[in-house]
């Protein structure tokens, strides 16, 4: 038994240094320069004067101030130097003395120019997340700390596997499936481990997250709706123009990611209840395993389903404003790309979780039950 425990944890670390050094390896790709940055950085700094304010006498701010600022950081670390703020809700801030600050350092021959970028809201922003971090591990306890491993390892795998994987060529929707089965495989064996209860919810979701992207790009088929009409094509043209990632894919790989997470959740919901139900019950039927299944199921799919619209509205709650500020016709609004495109989020992911929970419920059952005949039947 020991030696068992001391062989996975061996297996363990041998995978996360193998997959470190894939991941470190496969992220070296070659990014076109869309941008011209040379001698142009992002420097922290902390204001010490303000040299020229922009403040009128109604209170208002027009124009830039001037500024005095300590740079902290690069090769001009220490050096005082004068700057510009400009006054914008974007770009640039309201500067007082003894602020932190990031600036725009640019040097053009033998000239210095400096431009406040914006607030340094990087201590805040860590605080932020740490205090998340230790909330969910105190709160989880053991089951806490391993979702923020969890946590943290998605994020690696986006950015050093998903962005070179579609920067190489690989399809979004592809990468997005790809990355989903290996994020979702690191969850349930970090959470659960290598159980017939993850095996089981591992596949309910996959199968969620397939059904979610088939039925998005049902919709956007029928209503001639694809990853070229959102808003910011233009860039996302100029991005296309220059690399190989296909811009129209993004859209609906971008579905399939945002209902991982909720799919991923009702799948385990159902497929943990099956479990406690055949381990307390173990003359239960196959058939009566799937009703129940599909009873807790059902109470869980309606507030998930919610859950995603809901959030799908509020990330595009500036559109719907607009929309209801302008007082727009209804056969402009009900056709307009945007209107479109949120409805088609919304409602595949949902697609996701309605579907995940007859798959849960059949896999559950098939796993732990063999049909015995009887006809036990549990009613939740």
């Amino acid at each position: 038994m020991i030696h068992s425990k001391w062989f996975r944890l061996l297996l363990v670390i041998v995978c996360i240094v193998a997959g470190g050094y894939f991941l470190q390896s496969y992220n070296q790709v070659d990014k076109p320069q869309m941008v011209n940055t040379d001698g142009r950085t992002f420097e922290k700094a902390q204001v010490i004067e303000i040299i020229q304010d922009n403040v009128q006498e109604n209170g208002s701010r027009v124009g830039d101030q001037i500024v005095s600022l300590r740079i902290e950081s690069g090769v001009h670390a220490g050096k005082t130097v004068q700057a510009n703020c400009p006054n914008g809700l974007l770009f640039g801030t309201v500067c007082e003395p003894g602020m932190e600050v990031v600036v725009i350092s640019s040097t053009i021959g033998q000239l210095d120019l400096h431009t406040v970028y914006n607030i340094d809201r990087s201590l805040p922003i860590y605080l932020y997340i740490a205090a998340f971090l230790i909330l969910l591990s105190v709160v989880g306890g053991k089951k806490g700390v391993k979702s923020a491993v969890a946590l943290l390892f998605t994020f690696i795998c986006f950015v050093f596997l998903f962005f070179p994987m579609i920067l190489r060529g690989t399809g979004p929707v592809a990468a997005s499936i790809l990355t989903s089965g290996i994020v979702l495989a690191a969850t349930m064996y970090l959470i659960n481990g290598w159980s017939k209860k993850s095996v089981t919810a591992f596949l309910a979701t996959l199968g969620g997250i397939l059904t979610a992207g088939i039925s998005a790009i049902i919709f956007g088929q029928a209503v001639n709706l694809s990853g070229y009409n959102v808003s910011n094509i233009e860039s996302l043209m100029f991005v296309a123009q220059n690399t190989m990632i296909d811009i129209g894919q993004i859209l609906f790989a971008g579905i399939l990611f945002a209902s991982l997470g909720a799919v991923m959740d009702i799948a385990m919901d159902v497929t943990s209840a099956c479990a406690e139900i055949e381990k307390h019950n173990p003359q239960i039927s196959r058939k009566a395993l799937f009703q129940a299944g599909m009873n807790v199921g059902r109470d869980v799919m309606g507030t998930m389903s919610t859950t995603l619209i809901l959030a799908f509205f509020g990330g595009s709650l500036g559109t719907w404003v607009l929309d209801y500020v302008y007082d727009l016709p209804y056969l402009q609004l009900i056709n307009s790309n945007s209107i479109g495109i949120e409805i088609m989020k919304g409602f595949s992911a949902s697609f996701g979780v309605i579907f995940t929970v007859p798959i849960a419920a059949a896999l559950s059952a098939f796993t732990w039950r063999k049909d015995n005949g009887k006809k036990t039947v549990v009613k939740l």
